[in-house]
């Protein structure tokens, strides 16, 4: 079950004109102009609060963004909008037109979603998704429900709620909130004594920068049942796609949110979902997904597969390239000039081949051009060079990287099988903070092999903390690698994902031996900040503070 949020009599009839509900864990946002919702969801994902709690709070009584303004102008009847979707229909049905549902889109916020829930919801490519943080809150913030009742946040998806662990569930995961509470406070804490607030530095930003490398350090134990607040904006042909691929899904905690989802959804953009529960169309559809993933499943199983995840080697597997492309500076030259020629791309191959290795470089070299930032990015030709590897990292470092979905990116089930990475600082304070993670490690692992005997590897990943591995493999162009290796090497990046795009780097170097296409991603950062990447928080939390919101 959710939290039901109490809110007062004036605040609901506040809510009714700009959320389609004021009660359920999903909801659309209405009446409201795209500036304001975008404003919302930034706000959304660094703050312990739901969307209209932060509505209530921040936006709706503040003079210079005018919702009053606005909802004094809501209009009363729905003509217009059922014009629109007339005029929908009879291009989407009439005449089969599956573009035109790429042509409107809402803003959903799918709240006390599951860490697993949300690797469902932010699969989908063509969609801009904003999830809350692990690093800005504590997660030991429990939810009040209306009545007064507090729970962590966690969830207890529906299959465990009504079967015979259910106690042990609910009492082993409080255990493990309590835990993570004396841990990242008592890092927080750590921080703070070993680097003092400097002279120059806001208390808001110290007490933020301090925080925030406190809930990085101590977020791989929580646990993928972990709840979270997730805004989704995307087209009604995305949304479809979404929908009928929750349905498929083997979790009960899915299929709920698609159908409350669709409820929502056609409250706000009715005509762009008609065929989701069609027999013959969305619901076809969801079954043959479900159809693939069952066989697949009995498939393995009937090969044994499963029963042992055998030996690995972290230094070897961690990070691992499958394939690339050995011609890749030869296709590049080609590609590169391609645009900037009236020549076929063979003539253009040729050309290639026939130059000299520093001729190459020269073309290479100005068609990426003095980038100023890691913002400046070279042209399209970079997306004919690909690379593939495959990752053996924690779960906390996977959610960051997945967020990446323009590549083609695939993963296996959470299990504790690879066992689980600890941050230097736990070993480094020691103490009772290391035998409380060390300990809840175990505890969980003990869970989740008995919870895999009542009710499957799906359910049972609910129980593995951020901190354990999972596998998971990644195809990307050169284009991509750029933005990637750039961003996430960078000095505010987390220690472990930084770890794991250096390494992929220096594959692409030294393995792949392209040398020319690695130096040209100059922004790659592999400097080792260590504890000095405090420095680096602190700088982003002092920028922050002039802003509209304060988020220490």
């Amino acid at each position: 079950m959710y939290v039901r949020e109490a809110f007062t009599d004036d605040e609901r009839s506040i809510l009714s004109r700009f959320f389609t509900n004021t009660d359920l864990p999903v909801f659309a946002i209405v009446n409201l102009p795209e500036i304001v919702k975008g404003a919302m969801f930034a706000r959304y994902s660094r703050t312990h609060k739901s969307l209209r709690r932060l509505f209530l709070d921040e936006f709706y009584e503040q003079p210079e963004i005018g919702i009053q303004a606005i909802a004094d102008e809501v209009p009363n009847d729905a003509r217009g909008l059922s014009r629109a979707e007339k005029l929908y229909e009879t291009v989407f049905v009439e005449y089969g037109d599956d573009s035109v549902a790429q042509l409107g889109g809402a803003h959903v916020a799918c709240e006390q979603a599951s860490a697993i829930l949300t690797k469902v919801l932010e699969r989908g490519r063509l969609a801009a998704y904003l999830e809350q943080s692990t690093r800005y809150i504590y997660y030991d913030t429990k939810l009040k429900d209306a009545d007064g009742t507090a729970r962590f946040r966690y969830r207890t998806p529906p299959e465990i709620a009504q079967g015979p662990m259910a106690g042990r569930y609910a009492a082993t995961m409080d255990r493990l909130f309590e835990n993570y509470s004396f841990v990242v406070r008592a890092l927080t804490s750590h921080f703070q004594t070993r680097f003092p607030q400097g002279t120059q530095e806001t208390r808001g930003a110290y007490r933020s920068a301090t925080r925030a490398r406190a809930c990085d350090t101590a977020r791989g134990l929580l646990p993928a049942s972990t709840t979270s607040n997730l805004g989704i904006f995307a087209t009604g042909q995305a949304y479809e796609a979404l929908l009928m691929r929750m349905n498929a899904s083997s979790l009960a905690e899915a299929r709920k949110y698609s159908q409350m989802m669709l409820v929502e959804l056609r409250k706000v953009i009715a005509g762009f979902l008609s065929r989701v529960d069609v027999e013959d169309r969305g619901v076809a559809w969801s079954d043959y997904f479900r159809d693939i993933a069952q066989n697949m499943n009995e498939l393995v199983e009937g090969e044994g597969a499963p029963l042992d995840g055998g030996d690995f080697d972290l230094e070897r597997d961690e990070v691992e390239m499958l394939d690339y492309d050995p011609d890749a500076e030869i296709r590049l030259v080609a590609a590169a000039l391609y645009p900037y020629s009236n020549r076929s791309e063979v003539d253009l191959l040729k050309t290639a081949l026939g130059m000299s290795d520093e001729e190459r470089r020269n073309v290479i070299s100005t068609y990426v051009g003095e980038r100023l930032n890691r913002r400046h990015k070279p042209g399209r030709g970079m997306e004919r060079i690909y690379y593939r590897f495959d990752v053996l990292s924690d779960f906390g470092s996977f959610r960051d990287l997945q967020r990446h979905r323009m590549m083609t990116i695939d993963w296996q089930r959470l299990t504790p099988r690879h066992g689980y990475s600890t941050p230097p600082e736990i070993d480094e304070v020691g103490g009772e903070v290391a035998n409380r993670w060390h300990d809840s490690m175990s505890e969980m692992s003990e869970l989740y092999w008995d919870v895999l005997k009542e009710h499957g590897a799906d359910v049972a990943q609910y129980t593995i903390p951020f901190g354990y591995r999972i596998r998971y493999n990644v195809q990307m162009n050169a284009r991509q690698a750029f933005h990637m290796l750039e961003l996430r090497t960078g000095a505010s990046g987390h220690s472990d994902y930084r770890r794991i795009c250096l390494k992929m780097h220096a594959l692409i170097r030294d393995q792949a031996g392209h040398a020319v296409i690695a130096d040209a991603m100059e922004y790659v950062d592999a400097k080792d900040y260590g504890f000095g990447r405090l420095s680096s928080e602190l700088r982003q939390s002092q920028r922050r503070q002039p802003a509209l919101f304060d988020l220490s």
